[in-house]
């Protein structure tokens, strides 16, 4: 998700900073861009030119005192407690006027908030996967976010072509509350055998949607929509009809976690 969103913003003429603490992740990070890239131009939808001028936007570092900027997006993994000592990190080395958003898909980033010293210049910035495609941002603001925080981040939104869409903080925001029960029905009539997985979706985008559940969460990732439904189940007091499905909890455990793991509900070649 990191590198998409590195990618979107230096398309745009932006310069960023693309950090991690993994040298080896910040390799593939590159190649996927470079090959991203590169099959923009097989389809002539961007120049050699172009290409090079997105990649040369782009610097990659493991070093966190190199990460200063006007604005910092964090897209770790879904856990609050590293989410918020990176952000706190963050904010410490950078200065007075920067914003950091969180790319966070379900947890509360008002729980955030409350862990940070800048709290007015902190936001949700939920972007979609993939983020170079995907239109759709949620702006999910907190009690402490100062408005002028919110003002910039839908501007901002706007300049890389982005439809930004303001929520409240609540579990799941808008879209992935929404879409709980997609998933979860899709994962109950798998598990009663009422049907096969390619049977469901294939039903599904017959009817007009653009990709079957199955599909969807194998692009997703098996471990991130699992987490994002536990969140929230939880969050919303364990209804029964958004209780977790244990055939995803299998696959999480399994490593079966999709596209990015070579298999999932469907198998991938490398």
């Amino acid at each position: 998700m990191g590198t998409g969103i590195a990618q979107v913003f230096a398309t745009h003429g932006y310069q960023v900073i693309l950090f991690d603490v993994n040298r080896e992740m910040l390799h593939k990070s590159q190649s996927r861009l470079n090959s991203d890239l590169s099959n923009l131009v097989t389809k002539n939808r961007i120049t050699h030119e172009e290409k090079a001028a997105t990649l040369s936007l782009i610097r990659f570092t493991e070093k966190i005192e190199q990460c200063i900027a006007d604005v910092v997006i964090e897209a770790i993994l879904e856990d609050k407690e590293a989410k918020a000592e990176l952000i706190n990190k963050l904010f410490v080395i950078n200065g007075a006027e920067t914003i950091i958003v969180t790319n966070t898909s379900s947890i509360s980033v008002t729980a955030i908030a409350e862990t940070l010293n800048a709290k007015g210049r902190f936001a949700g910035m939920h972007f979609f996967n993939p983020p170079t495609i995907m239109k759709l941002v949620e702006v999910v603001e907190t009690p402490y976010t100062q408005e002028s925080t919110i003002r910039f981040i839908t501007s901002l939104c706007e300049n890389i072509d982005k439809s930004p869409v303001l929520c409240a903080d609540s579990p799941g925001f808008i879209v992935n509350r929404v879409a709980r029960p997609y998933y979860l029905e899709a994962l109950r009539l798998l598990d009663k055998n009422y049907a096969d997985v390619q049977s469901i979706d294939q039903l599904l985008e017959s009817t007009g949607f653009k990709m079957g559940p199955f599909r969807l969460m194998d692009l997703i990732g098996n471990d991130i929509n699992y987490a994002v439904s536990k969140i929230v189940y939880e969050s919303l007091g364990k209804p029964e009809r958004l209780r977790p499905s244990p055939i995803q909890e299998e696959k999480v455990s399994q490593g079966l976690l999709g596209k990015k793991t070579g298999k999932g509900y469907y198998e991938y070649p490398a």
